[in-house]
């Protein structure tokens, strides 16, 4: 086993949460002291050949015509500058861009999807390719016609080489996409909408894997204040009626990872929404990590965030060396990074559906 990357990282922040609830925790600090822009969000991770990579979505704020794609590189205690690599200019017009995903193949390119456009109900897909780890891109290129790509959270690759991607679309409702490449994003085909989207709207799914070629997706809800599920036992082909999960959340991103061990973590606001609350006043001060080894009953692992603020928009992966590296959103102002290690946490039950305290 490697030696750990980041043992050493200095503690950035503070929370209110009790050291025995932060127990795994090996490391924080944000991915940044000063920058550029002013806002930033909407974080992803993973780790390369040349080591671990995060990007996000940063200029004056979300939706602004300023808002780029930013990546920085982990070297080892330190994060580097973020750069700039890739803008919303198409044909001259300035448009924002939005939720850029990371994935590495095993064979293959580092590929950024991303998307551009006014808002998310009129957003399109982009991808730009890395063949040195994330230091230099290629020339973005344009999803087909109706392929958006993974939404937000990571996509998996299927013991076939496909390429699996959770996508949604918000134009009309909310409602979960599921997107299949077989050559790394160069061709596609998609399945769905799997719903409606008006008895229960859901967007950014999230994938993890069971035995027998089993998928379940999480994904973030519309009106229910809950996250939402859907199956697959035929690799992503299609997928049950969505329902909800006995979790709760502001609908809010969230994100999954599944460990070797047979362990599934969540990362995710385990708050609620008042009415007509935007999701900046308060329901994102909590963030929490959650631990299942069926992807039905959760536990409470890990209190990653709780005071006032938005702590958001979770990713999450296991590195070569087994441990967590986990980015999210800081106040919209900051990138945080935090890295577990897995085989210390203590799973407790919740207490009626609530945090345990």
């Amino acid at each position: 086993m490697k030696a750990p990357i980041v043992v050493a990282l200095a503690v950035a922040f503070c929370t209110t949460a009790s050291a025995s609830e932060r127990i795994g925790i090996i490391g924080e600090r944000q991915v940044f002291e000063t920058a550029p822009f002013r806002g930033c969000h909407a974080s992803t991770i993973v780790e390369t050949e040349s080591g671990i990579v995060t990007a996000f979505f940063a200029g004056t704020d979300e939706g602004s015509d300023d808002v780029g794609i930013w990546v920085s590189h982990l070297e080892g205690e330190t994060w580097t500058a973020p750069v700039e690599v890739a803008d919303g200019v198409v044909d001259g017009v300035d448009y924002p861009s939005w939720n850029p995903v990371l994935f590495q193949p095993e064979n293959g390119p580092l590929l950024l999807f991303y998307k551009v456009g006014p808002s998310p109900p009129e957003w399109w897909g982009q991808l730009l390719r890395s063949t040195d780890g994330g230091r230099t891109w290629s020339l973005p290129e344009r999803l087909p016609n109706g392929i958006l790509g993974p939404i937000r959270a990571k996509p998996i690759l299927l013991d076939d080489g496909v390429l699996l991607a959770g996508s949604s679309t918000e134009h009309d409702g909310w409602r979960l996409h599921f997107e299949r490449s077989p050559d790394l994003g160069r061709s596609w085909t998609s399945s769905g909408p799997i719903h409606d989207g008006k008895t229960l709207g859901g967007i950014q799914p999230t994938f993890l894997r069971h035995p027998a070629g089993r998928l379940q997706a999480l994904f973030r809800t519309r009106q229910a204040n809950r996250i939402g599920e859907t199956w697959s036992d035929d690799d992503g082909r299609t997928w049950s009626e969505p329902t909800l999960t006995d979790l709760p959340n502001p609908s809010a991103g969230i994100d999954t990872l599944s460990l070797p061990d047979g362990r599934f973590l969540l990362v995710y606001n385990h708050t609620s929404r008042l009415e007509g609350e935007r999701p900046r006043d308060g329901t994102r001060s909590e963030l929490n990590l959650a631990v299942s080894t069926d992807g039905r009953h959760w536990r409470a692992a890990l209190l990653l965030e709780r005071q006032p603020g938005e702590y958001s928009y979770p990713a999450m992966i296991r590195a070569t060396d087994g441990l967590l590296h986990l980015t999210y959103t800081y106040r919209r102002r900051q990138i945080k990074h935090v890295v577990v290690d897995p085989d210390a946490l203590i799973p407790r039950e919740l207490d009626n559906g609530h945090w345990p305290r």
